[in-house]
């Protein structure tokens, strides 16, 4: 669990490399989020937001729980939604049953991009996360189609928390739009590149089956609204 120093300094950190990338793009505040619009949000070419209301009516489970992913945190994003659904179907409600969320938000979003993304733009680096296997700054995305005994949990042994493992047992995730925003403006000002491509570059490599969100704090709100616990991936 979280204690509320470390929740002080994630959000400071966050807000430190939300202004560190204003800066980076030549302007002079976070004033955009101040603004009733936002502009890297209210242009949808490629996407709509309106499938995303209805995607959460695909929360039907006996029991319900949202999975709050902020932050790498080694495997855990990916770890608890498994142990949720392994300790239900031990105590007698099956996969089926059982509806389970998980919002890629904050430097968590990364997670919810193709590896071509992952090796492009060193993502690994930006969110400071490493490969399970090389103990490295990862250059492809480690959840993405792991191969078999890429993950062992002492005790268990190999366990299946793959993003396309844990999408075949039901399991629902969604990626925020504010952070592929914000860090996508991040990525492009160090590679020297337009940060409107490369947004769109992002958007075009999100995983098959993740919904698009405006934000990652709008779908956990909806989720609740939906019936679902909260719990902190962390």
């Amino acid at each position: 669990m979280q204690t509320n120093n470390s929740n002080a300094e994630s959000r400071r950190d966050f807000l430190g490399k939300l202004a560190a990338g204003a800066a980076a793009l030549g302007t002079v505040s976070l004033a955009p989020f101040q603004a009733q619009a936002l502009p890297g949000l209210t242009d949808h070419d490629e996407h709509e937001y309106s499938g995303a209301e209805e995607w959460f009516n695909k929360i039907k489970g006996k029991h319900r729980i949202v999975f709050d992913a902020t932050q790498p945190h080694e495997m855990m994003p990916f770890a608890w939604p498994k142990v949720f659904l392994l300790t239900n179907a031990a105590t007698g409600t099956p996969e089926k049953d059982c509806s389970v969320v998980v919002v890629l938000r904050h430097d968590a979003v990364g997670y919810a991009l193709q590896n071509e993304m992952w090796e492009k733009y060193k993502l690994g680096e930006l969110f400071k996360a490493n490969d399970p296997l090389t103990k490295a700054p990862a250059t492809r995305n480690p959840f993405w189609k792991p191969k078999e005994g890429d993950f062992k949990v002492p005790g268990l042994g190999n366990v299946a928390i793959g993003i396309n493992e844990l999408q075949d047992s039901g399991v629902m995730f969604c990626a925020c739009e504010m952070a592929i925003t914000v860090y996508s403006a991040v990525a492009a000002d160090m590679m020297k590149a337009d940060v409107t491509a490369v947004k769109k570059e992002w958007l075009g490599a999100v995983l098959p089956n993740i919904q698009i969100v405006p934000s990652g704090v709008w779908a956990l709100g909806r989720a609740q609204e939906h019936g679902c616990t909260y719990c902190f991936a962390g």
